[in-house]
């Protein structure tokens, strides 16, 4: 699609929004609930196990995915650094973003973004256990950068109510 201003391709996205979480924190819950929110609102959003078919490679499908979105939402939970999945998945959400036609919004789900920012308190305890792995300190950066996006809070916003937090999260959406 060529933009009036300019003689630019502009991409074309498979998904409006790639929902980056981690599952034993938040995905039956708050996550849950936030996917088919967004769903109802006809924002065609990318949640793994709903997309990611049986017998595909799971690591493969996430990738692509996340090139084929155009928003990303992050929901920052304590545990969310205690995966790798989940840091590898943000180092290649944060590449994206750096490009124009890519946008991440950080969520802090029971978290506080300076927690994320310099990896303390019940965040940084799960984030310890890879502090002498390779990838370390570039996971360490990618959520430096994401804590600094300006993004959501539950706790500061709807006074932590999550379902009307839900529907703000999903308003703002549309308006992006």
């Amino acid at each position: 699609m060529a933009s009036s201003s300019n003689s630019s391709v502009q991409k074309s996205f498979k998904y409006d929004v790639f929902l980056s979480f981690r599952g034993e924190d938040t995905r039956r819950t708050f996550v849950d609930h936030l996917y088919h929110a967004l769903q109802q609102k006809n924002i065609h959003t990318y949640k793994d196990d709903v997309t990611i078919k049986k017998g595909e490679r799971i690591s493969d499908e996430l990738i692509k995915s996340i090139e084929d979105s155009r928003f990303f939402i992050i929901v920052f939970s304590k545990n969310y650094a205690s995966s790798s999945w989940c840091l590898d998945e943000l180092v290649k959400i944060m590449k994206c973003q750096k490009m124009t036609e890519h946008t991440a919004y950080p969520l802090f789900y029971d978290v506080e973004p300076t927690e994320v920012r310099k990896q303390s308190g019940e965040f940084g305890k799960a984030f310890a256990k890879y502090e002498r792995e390779e990838a370390a300190e570039k996971w360490r950066e990618a959520l430096k950068e994401a804590a600094e996006l300006a993004g959501w809070e539950l706790k500061k916003t709807v006074d932590g109510h999550e379902a009307k937090f839900i529907q703000e999260v999903g308003r703002k959406a549309l308006q992006s």
